[in-house]
């Protein structure tokens, strides 16, 4: 598989204030009400990634023609990160803290651009993280690693937290992906004396669950909302618009467990097609809201 190195990365009340009239951004902040949920959409602003990261061992031709679809045609793409705030009564919840100012200048604009969207990060209460890769967990500390949100609760999975702290953590990755373990223990030992741990199926809130979705790293979780219909928002479970669409079974270099990931990606989209749940992708185009629909014995996803 191709290897993923940090050159090659490069190369290719105020919570209320929150859902009125936005001012315009790059990406403005997309709102809308699910349920008990108030949802707003933030953009952190995006990852370069060379096209080679994707579906390596697919044939070389299916998988131009899916990245032409995507309007992907050069050796590099930029891959969208999108954060997700909840409101929920007294709580305002966010899903993931971005990429912070130590991965990727394209990232790490989470903070400013809730700045200008009119929320104040102190209010915020509690930290939903889907898993530790860095583009989801280094945004936690500042450039003195300390904490951005010090009076919030941050919830992580059990496994995941297991993973990243357990000697698998170095044995287990790519020589390259080194950094992402010493990263990933300095965000988790900032938050250690506030962390809560969760398993698939806690419910963190009344109507947020935690959807167990592994694979992509041992202990990747997505989170599921209730109301009319579900809302499923999700890390990397599905990265890519119509790769991980047209055919999940596809291995992607992205995933400590490519095989785990490739179940587990077919699972997640059947349930989202025939429950007719919504859908927040974190790398899928700005919003990265839509839906899934079956279509040639697999599936495509349906922005809205």
């Amino acid at each position: 598989m191709t290897s993923l190195t940090r050159r090659t990365l490069l190369a290719g009340t105020a919570a209320a204030a929150a859902w009125r009239a936005l001012p315009a951004l790059a990406a403005a902040p997309h709102s809308f009400k699910h349920g008990a949920f108030d949802v707003m959409v933030v953009s952190d602003g995006h990852l370069v990634l060379p096209t080679s990261f994707l579906a390596p061992d697919a044939k070389a031709d299916e998988r131009a023609a899916l990245l032409k679809a995507a309007g992907q045609t050069g050796d590099s793409y930029n891959s969208p990160t999108n954060v997700t705030l909840l409101k929920h009564g007294n709580d305002l919840i966010l899903i993931d803290m971005g990429s912070g100012d130590r991965f990727m200048p394209s990232a790490g604009k989470l903070w400013e651009n809730l700045k200008v969207a009119g929320i104040d990060k102190a209010k915020i209460t509690k930290v939903i993280f889907t898993h530790g890769h860095p583009d989801h967990l280094w945004g936690a500390v500042d450039e003195l690693d300390e904490l951005m949100l010090p009076d919030a609760a941050f919830y992580v999975g059990a496994a995941e937290w297991d993973f990243w702290h357990g000697d698998n953590a170095t044995r287990g990755l790519p020589a390259e992906r080194a950094g992402f373990v010493t990263g990933a223990r300095r965000n988790y030992a900032a938050i250690k004396d506030r962390v809560v741990m969760m398993k698939d199926g806690d419910e963190i809130v009344p109507g947020l669950q935690i959807v167990s979705t592994p694979g992509h790293t041992q202990g990747h979780v997505s989170i599921a909302l209730k109301g009319s219909e579900d809302l499923i928002i999700t890390g990397d479970a599905v990265a890519h618009p119509t790769i991980s669409f047209a055919h999940p079974e596809w291995r992607t270099t992205a995933d400590h467990i490519p095989d785990l990931g490739a179940a587990t990606r077919a699972k997640l989209l059947d349930r989202l097609a025939t429950d007719k749940a919504k859908l927040i992708g974190f790398h899928l185009p700005y919003p990265g809201t839509g839906h899934v629909e079956k279509k040639d014995n697999a599936y495509r996803f349906v922005a809205t």
